[in-house]
């Protein structure tokens, strides 16, 4: 089996972030340039006998008889699967599953990925809605990896309000997780990412039942003194430092200027997690998402030689991204979902409030072709047109992305006070209500914008000369 997504991953402890929350964060990037997606609530469930049967490679699940509420984004197509990769659950659980990683030929020759086991298309739909914690998140997977084996390799980020969790399934088996500390970040971009593990201290560390007696089992470690997961099970090619570290430098360098300095785009050991030098906010995130290696010789945007010779995070193949925002449900009301759909560098993030039971029409329902009324292709044909004439449009993008973020904070601070007083179904509708607030404020000012760059660009084109005034 191969992975289709080929991500970038941040996670953000509470103690390390501006407003105390905590975040975990993917752009989810695909192969091809168009891969639609919509934004859904998925109902909960009760008293349900079903089946689930993977549409992508067959895995068969017996569905709980209950499952809780909670925000998804799915393809449109639905015949590789439901890949609804990301969501908030109505228990306050954060969820981003599909970071491929990739293991070695030595950890996969004894334990081989199993062609009907859990895959991308299905993490999501079988685990977000039964569970209850991050920690929870983990053992789930864990247990559904032990019966069904792993399809690929696949990263996992899980938070709620007090913890966040990365899981990195790398064989058919094998895996192990790391608790974030909370004072900390961490990035991954399509790596093994985690490191030494300290069998000792199972508050802070979790692993598959019979690790440590697989890999002396079979000889894998190559170190003398460490028990490093990245050395034993990971990879360290040339596709590697071309495709993927550099995309952790360029993260370290921006949220660890001191701490990284000295660090090149193709180290190999640049470490997993990072002490924060200044509390990240939303928008530190974001521009990490955004970012294609800006104020570098790497921009492919820019004219340097050098300028392809790495693969940038922020990508035309990205489907959607995300910054998934846990709150302490005893001070806030409720999480929120940011969804950026097109290219991250050239569209906002949306955000909405994940304790709701709706989601707006344009972001249900997404046609085959084009249509301006879909936040999906609207969001696509901005980036196409701000692309195009980069050097003309980027400055009023980044206008309209600034004065969206701070309308989008307004927004959030009036919203939670007026939620204060609401509780139950009450406080579900007010918060579906601003969604769909929110989804038309976005909506109207990017087909503003989208109109006056598709004007400007008239006066733009390669076939103009200058004209006598007389004709």
């Amino acid at each position: 089996m191969q992975n289709k997504d080929a991500c970038t991953s941040i996670m953000v402890g509470k103690k390390a972030s501006l407003d105390g929350a905590n975040y975990i964060a993917r752009n989810e990037d695909r192969v091809k340039a168009i891969e639609p997606k919509r934004f859904l609530v998925k109902p909960a469930v009760k008293g349900r006998h079903e089946t689930y049967v993977s549409p992508y490679n067959k895995v068969t699940v017996a569905l709980p008889e209950e499952g809780m509420r909670y925000t998804s984004t799915p393809t449109l197509d639905q015949t590789a699967g439901p890949n609804e990769e990301d969501g908030i659950n109505e228990a306050n659980v954060a969820a981003s599953f599909t970071e491929s990683v990739y293991a070695n030929d030595r950890v996969l020759a004894y334990d081989p990925y199993v062609k009907n086991g859990l895959a991308e298309d299905s993490l999501c739909t079988l685990v977000l809605p039964y569970i209850h914690s991050a920690r929870e998140g983990v053992e789930y997977t864990g247990k559904l990896i032990a019966e069904l084996g792993s399809a690929e390799g696949n990263g996992m980020q899980f938070a709620d309000a007090d913890d966040i969790w990365y899981m990195e399934v790398v064989t058919g088996h094998q895996w192990v997780a790391v608790r974030i500390p909370d004072d900390c970040y961490a990035v991954t971009p399509n790596q093994v990412a985690i490191e030494d593990i300290d069998f000792d201290d199972p508050d802070n560390y979790m692993w598959a039942d019979g690790i440590q007696e697989f890999v002396e089992e079979h000889q894998l470690n190559p170190d003398h003194d460490r028990w490093d997961f990245r050395h034993i099970f990971g990879t360290s090619t040339q596709k590697d430092r071309h495709y993927n570290t550099p995309r952790t430098w360029f993260a370290q360098r921006y949220l660890s200027p001191n701490a990284s300095l000295g660090q090149r785009p193709e180290d190999s050991e640049m470490p997993f997690i990072r002490k924060a030098e200044f509390k990240i906010a939303n928008e530190d995130i974001q521009y990490v998402l955004k970012s294609h290696f800006n104020e570098t010789p790497y921009d492919p945007m820019g004219d340097a030689p050098e300028r392809k010779t790495y693969r940038a995070i922020s990508l035309s193949r990205t489907a959607q991204s995300h910054i998934l925002q846990v709150r302490n449900l005893n001070k806030y009301k409720t999480s929120i979902h940011w969804i950026e759909l097109g290219v991250p560098a050239f569209n906002p993030y949306v955000p909405f409030f994940a304790n709701a039971d709706d989601t707006d029409d344009s972001y249900r329902n997404v046609p085959e072709k084009m249509n301006l009324e879909s936040a999906f292709w609207l969001n696509e044909a901005l980036a196409e047109v701000v692309e195009s004439h980069y050097q003309e449009f980027m400055e009023k993008d980044e206008d309209y992305q600034k004065e969206l973020n701070e309308w989008a904070r307004r927004k959030i601070a009036q919203v939670d006070k007026e939620a204060a007083s609401l509780e139950g179904q009450a406080l579900i509708n007010y918060l579906t209500e601003q969604n769909h607030e929110i989804a038309s404020h976005y909506n109207e000012r990017t087909k503003a914008l989208f109109f006056e760059l598709l004007t400007e660009g008239c006066e733009l084109s390669k076939m103009s000369f200058k004209m006598d005034p007389n004709l």
